[in-house]
């Protein structure tokens, strides 16, 4: 795991930020504009004036004038061209980006109208808006050759019209990144929202929307909200009326597996416009933790489910891919679904993976597994990756 956020060793004392979010630079890196760019010191090298903050792996190194940060030791990766973020007397670090990550994702919120059994990030009831501010001044730092960025929360809709402003800042300074956005998709629900989604006009963005169940009890239930299969879905019908670019996701889990056939059906039947689908494995954090008796399922036990599904959604061309799951407990005909999908600050591979000759193919752990994984992880064998999959898929 890396880590994105740590207390600073040492910081400069008395010191006032006067903004919190900070593009890294370095000598190899240097360029003419210092707003809003933090001098990364390499030690013994005399600081070049004019930034408004320095960091250094230690505070001997400290320079003399400006405001500094000795970054803690799990924050030393940090280089050229990462983003930061800083309270304003230096204290406290985030890792916003890293310039040599695909796995970019900005938090816009903790709050959320669900309550998911299986949350790996439980909501929380205060104001934070300063996430949304600082994502805004990301957006100003980032090269314009960015490839991606996702934007994650709770519920970004939340903001409404000020998401959107987000999302046309993203557009226009960063032509060339795909924008994905998680939402629970009932703001859109909404048409006159879907519209302002809509009129973003980024050929680029895509929204990814959870659904649970083929009716509203079980998608209900799993969420925690009463009404939002049916706000869930009018939002995605909303959507594709307008034209935009949707991803389903569901999350696989105790409540949910038995339904994956339905849900694949209902999918394929009732909205087949949407560009893809994932079918995602549990990220053992948050609620999923606390509620493991109800959500907790060997993914061994699902392959039928999940086989199924597959099959369903392959057989009416819907783009299909399976998150978050071993190679080595999936089907072997699924293998070809299955994609790297935990983002590398949070991935792990246990010891049993150490020679398995499926290692550069298979997506690894969530960190969390630690708290609980099947007993069936095991390495594959050469002979195994070698033999061609029996694609039966659809028979």
């Amino acid at each position: 795991m890396i880590s994105l956020r740590g207390r600073a060793s040492d910081f400069g004392p008395g010191q006032h930020l006067d903004r919190a979010v900070w593009m890294v630079v370095d000598r190899d890196r240097l360029t003419p504009q210092r707003h809003g760019r933090a001098y990364k010191l390499r030690d013994c090298e005399e600081a070049p004036p004019g930034f408004g903050l320095y960091l250094v792996d230690d505070a001997r190194f400290a320079p003399r004038d400006g405001a500094w940060i000795a970054l803690p030791p799990l924050l030393r990766y940090v280089a050229a061209g990462d983003v930061i973020s800083a309270s304003e007397s230096g204290e406290h670090v985030r890792v916003l980006w890293r310039a040599g990550s695909p796995n970019n994702s900005v938090l816009l919120t903790e709050r959320c109208d669900h309550y998911c059994l299986m949350c790996s990030q439980p909501p929380k009831e205060r104001d934070d808006d300063w996430l949304l501010d600082n994502a805004a001044e990301l957006i100003r730092l980032l090269p314009t050759s960015t490839p991606g960025i996702g934007f994650t929360g709770g519920e970004p809709t939340i903001y409404g019209e000020r998401l959107i402003e987000l999302l046309r800042l993203c557009r226009n300074l960063l032509p060339d990144a795909g924008v994905h956005v998680l939402s629970n998709g009932r703001r859109f629900a909404n048409f006159g929202f879907a519209r302002s989604w809509a009129s973003v006009d980024n050929p680029r963005m895509m929204v990814g929307i959870p659904l649970y169940g083929a009716e509203p009890a079980l998608h209900d239930y799993v969420v925690q909200s009463e009404g939002a299969f049916e706000d869930t879905v009018r939002g995605i019908v909303n959507l594709g009326e307008v034209g935009q670019r949707i991803e389903i996701r569901v999350v696989i889990h105790q409540q949910t597996a038995p339904a994956l056939p339905e849900i694949a059906e209902y999918i394929a039947r009732n909205l087949p416009f949407v560009e893809q689908v994932a079918l995602m494995g549990l990220e053992m954090m948050g609620f999923a933790r606390a509620n493991v008796k109800d959500v907790w399922i060997d993914p061994l036990d699902y392959q039928p489910e999940l086989r199924e599904a597959v099959s369903l959604l392959a057989l009416r061309r819907v783009r299909t891919m399976i998150y978050n799951h071993q190679l080595c407990l999936l089907d072997r005909e699924l293998w070809p679904f299955a994609v790297r999908s935990i983002s590398d600050w949070k991935n792990e591979y246990h010891a049993e993976c150490t020679d398995c000759s499926a290692r550069d193919r298979c997506g690894g752990f969530f960190f969390s597994a630690k708290y609980k994984v099947s007993e069936s992880i095991r390495a594959i064998p050469a002979a195994e990756t070698q033999a061609p999959a029996l694609l039966s898929l659809g028979r």
